[in-house]
């Protein structure tokens, strides 16, 4: 049983007038196997959290605790972060031109767990998560996210999770720009890689659709870079019903 814990964290970024501070004291806890949804309007904070737990430089965490397994995440580089097991799947993936999609799907793994991984159960083990995530084979030979659709970047960005087998999946609003089928394929991953490895997931989203195939533990209201409320399922579907303005006022 692993454990991410925040602690009364605080994030600032540089504007042309100062730093703004964007994160105020978020407090939260989440062990393996546990789903927790954050849910909250635009810019209240959800993909600063996502990215200062990755290890985003723009983001400066000037209070505060982030502890794997009792272990100091702030202290760690990026890179450290994903080898003690930390995932972020972004909102809006960057393209990496020259760069194969198999090349970099191996290169992400050898990097993870130290050494490259057998070529021939590793070329099976690839196939067989883009097959369940209807990508064709040939999406290997494609450069990473160049020219790719929104849903093509999304499904390869799951495919890197089920590969890469972390043992926490930070989702930045990985429903966005997805239609239905799309939606529940990308949905169906995040559930496989959970049940495969007794993942922890934080999924950052704005609606409660893809909490209809992804089903949260715990809900998570973000205002104002706080967490303003907390519950089970049930305040997603009052969230839908309501929306945030209750909130806001």
């Amino acid at each position: 049983m692993s454990t991410l814990e925040i602690k009364n964290l605080h994030v600032s970024v540089t504007t042309e007038t100062g730093p703004k501070e964007i994160l105020c004291g978020v407090d939260l806890i989440i062990k393996s196997g546990e789903t927790h949804a954050i849910m909250g309007p635009n810019g209240s904070g959800k993909s600063t959290l996502a990215y200062s737990i990755a290890g985003h430089p723009k983001y400066e965490v000037t209070k505060g605790e982030i502890l794997l397994d009792g272990k100091d995440v702030l202290a760690m580089s990026p890179d450290e972060r994903a080898r003690a097991g930390l995932f972020l799947a972004m909102q809006y993936p960057v393209e990496i031109p020259g760069i194969s999609v198999g090349n970099f799907l191996r290169t992400a793994k050898t990097a993870v767990s130290g050494e490259a991984p057998a070529l021939r159960p590793w070329i099976k083990e690839v196939k067989e998560s883009m097959a369940n995530l209807r990508m064709d084979a040939a999406f290997t030979e494609r450069n990473v996210n160049e020219g790719f659709s929104g849903g093509e970047k999304k499904r390869h960005e799951i495919l890197q999770m089920e590969l890469l087998k972390p043992q926490f999946a930070v989702l930045d609003e990985t429903d966005s720009g997805l239609d239905v089928d799309a939606l529940k394929v990308v949905s169906e991953g995040v559930n496989r890689a959970k049940a495969a490895g007794n993942m922890g997931v934080l999924l950052i989203t704005h609606y409660t659709r893809i909490l209809n195939y992804i089903k949260p533990d715990f809900v998570h209201v973000f205002v104002a870079g706080k967490v303003a409320e907390e519950g089970g399922p049930e305040l997603a579907d009052r969230l839908e019903a309501e929306g945030y303005d209750r909130y806001l006022s």
